[in-house]
């Protein structure tokens, strides 16, 4: 299928990955290779993640124990159609324990596992979620948005790291149990919003945000052909894209949450009829931005979303 501009100049297939030594040391396939390079320390544990989503929750449970690689965090790559280099593979060789998202969001890394002859202890975030595609419906799985899904991922973290070092599985529980404990002003924050604007409309551009506009017990208004297919790459039908502009015109919603990553003609549209009609737009990702960790990156993202339903 098309692929929107940004993701189809997403795809850089040469970046070099870092297996950077020190505390909680992490790499990516998005460094523009002049990092300075030396070998992990033989007494950590070496993980690869999908993204680097995945790969700050391992940091935060692992700390000084684990090397991480984080095969995608540029945000303009886009792990549906990622190509994964000989140096990914190299590091998945090697890797003691994977994290990847799963429901068809980074199949990348079930090719390079095939291919790999790895060992490691897979950790699937879609199944350890238990989550499944509605009745006549698509899964949704982007889960790194829904935090009781986020608990579940560092306890289970937590343990394939302590299997991979049982001298080091308390610290390991210890440090999930800390992680979790901040999840729950975020999950308290979506409680506050249920309870001051639940039923209200809001538009997405993609179902990357849903969890959280869920749990905020917002209603989502956008025409699923819309969303579906922009997440998709397709071209949306001109009947289609004029009913979803037609929420910011005729002011059927109170917000747009705008996926940063997949900008196109399309949702620039969307974005340009929000503004003109006065609806506050609240970008999201699909990565981490840069200098953000996921708590922070999650933090912020629950602000702006009651800030701009306060409006």
């Amino acid at each position: 299928m098309p692929m929107p501009p940004s993701r189809r100049l997403a795809l850089i297939t040469g970046a070099s990955l870092a297996l950077l030594a020190g505390c909680g040391s992490s790499s990516d396939s998005g460094s523009d290779g002049n990092a300075s390079q030396s070998p992990a320390s033989s007494s950590m544990i070496p993980v690869v993640a999908s993204t680097n989503v995945y790969g700050d929750i391992v940091e935060q449970i692992g700390g000084a124990k684990v090397d991480v690689t984080s095969v995608i965090s540029d945000p303009d790559q886009d792990p549906h159609s990622y190509e994964a280099n000989t140096q990914n593979q190299l590091a998945l060789s090697k890797a003691k324990v994977v994290v990847k998202n799963g429901g068809g969001y980074d199949d990348f890394i079930d090719r390079m596992l095939k291919s790999s002859g790895s060992s490691a202890e897979v950790i699937n975030a879609v199944k350890v979620s238990g989550k499944s595609a509605p009745k006549g419906g698509e899964l949704n799985e982007h889960v790194w948005y829904d935090f009781p899904t986020v608990r579940k991922i560092a306890d289970s973290v937590a343990a394939a790291l302590g299997k991979a070092d049982p001298g080091s599985a308390a610290a390991f529980t210890k440090n999930a149990e800390t992680f979790k404990a901040k999840l729950q002003p975020l999950e308290t924050k979506e409680a506050q919003i249920k309870k001051d604007h639940g039923g209200e409309a809001v538009a997405i551009t993609e179902p990357v945000p849903l969890y959280m506009i869920d749990a905020s017990g917002l209603v989502n208004k956008t025409p699923a052909e819309f969303s579906e297919a922009i997440e998709e790459g397709d071209d949306v039908s001109p009947k289609i894209l004029q009913a979803t502009l037609a929420q910011f015109t005729d002011k059927q919603v109170k917000a747009l949450v705008y996926n940063e990553q997949t900008s196109g003609p399309q949702t620039e549209k969307a974005e340009a009829a929000a503004k003109a009609a006065g609806i506050p737009v609240v970008p999201v990702t699909e990565t981490l931005p840069q200098g953000k960790d996921y708590l922070g990156w999650m933090t912020a993202n629950v602000d702006a979303l009651a800030s701009a339903l306060d409006k």
